[in-house]
């Protein structure tokens, strides 16, 4: 079990247990792999944003497990301190293309001018140790009946996979039973329906979503930087015991990180838009 009830700079009050194992092959909807973890906490689009992420750890208690899909770092001031809480909680996940840009990679040049200016800020930021975990993230995960990636099982880096149609075509691509997936920055489930059709459903706070026999591709939305005009930190926590995913939607001291992000003088538009979670 993994306790957030007391983070703090130095960080979680408890952990026992470490990184969740991958399964190479589909297992049955609502399991997860064999590691026993039946109430993860699934992260997306941290974005360096240390504020938010623990005033998510706070909000949704204990967990036995932390899996995140990417993009931990870039955007935001504290690349180094949200890979150390997460590495800290055992946290397992993927590799999303800003962290991929982070490490060197050419992603950077599919960025625009301030996505790109808080990456090179990024790169000269990193400590070794930080470069080393997000090194060894991998581009996809499978956990029991869970794909993981940051875009899409048939793109796992840069596909926004935002349409029923887009949905419909990723299906084919997917191994297991669901997939969890970020990179939009929107909190967004698409399920298949008993005529084979794609149906959407928009989680807000408090959204529940049950697991069956449904496929189900399911975005917790973003911690560190929302784009559906809520600026609350979004996530979710899957619950295998109730077959549940659960979104929340969590305030955080919007100004302090703001105001981390000017000292650095990273792009005041990336700034400004955090308070309009757009």
């Amino acid at each position: 079990m993994v306790s957030h009830a007391a983070s703090t700079s130095d960080g979680p009050s408890a952990i026992r247990g470490g990184p969740q194992a991958s399964a190479d092959t589909p297992a049955a909807p609502g399991r997860a792999s064999d590691t026993g973890a039946m109430r993860i906490l699934v992260l997306s689009d941290i974005h360096a944003n240390l504020t938010a992420l623990d005033a998510v750890l706070a909000t949704v208690g204990s967990v036995d497990a932390v899996w995140q899909l990417g993009d931990v770092v870039g955007y935001g001031p504290e690349p180094d301190a949200v890979v150390g809480r997460l590495r800290d909680l055992g946290a397992t996940g993927v590799r999303g293309n800003h962290d991929a840009a982070a490490l060197g990679g050419p992603e950077i040049e599919y960025f625009n001018v301030d996505a790109r200016r808080a990456v090179e800020w990024t790169r000269r930021r990193l400590a070794p140790e930080t470069r080393r975990w997000l090194a060894d993230l991998p581009d996809r995960q499978t956990n029991g009946a869970f794909t993981l990636v940051h875009g899409s099982p048939r793109d796992p880096t840069w596909e926004y996979l935002s349409t029923t149609t887009e949905a419909q075509a990723n299906l084919e691509f997917l191994r297991t039973a669901h997939c969890l997936n970020g990179h939009t920055h929107l909190p967004l489930v698409f399920r298949t329906t008993e005529d084979g059709q794609i149906e959407t459903i928009v989680p807000t706070d408090g959204t529940l979503v049950r697991l069956d026999e449904r496929r189900i591709l399911a975005n917790p939305g973003s911690v560190g930087q929302p784009r559906d005009g809520d600026p609350r930190a979004s996530a979710l926590v899957l619950d295998l015991a109730s077959g549940e995913l659960h979104w929340h939607r969590v305030p955080y001291d919007i100004a302090a990180t703001q105001a981390a992000m000017r000292a650095q003088h990273l792009p005041e538009r990336l700034v400004d838009r955090l308070v309009r979670g757009h």
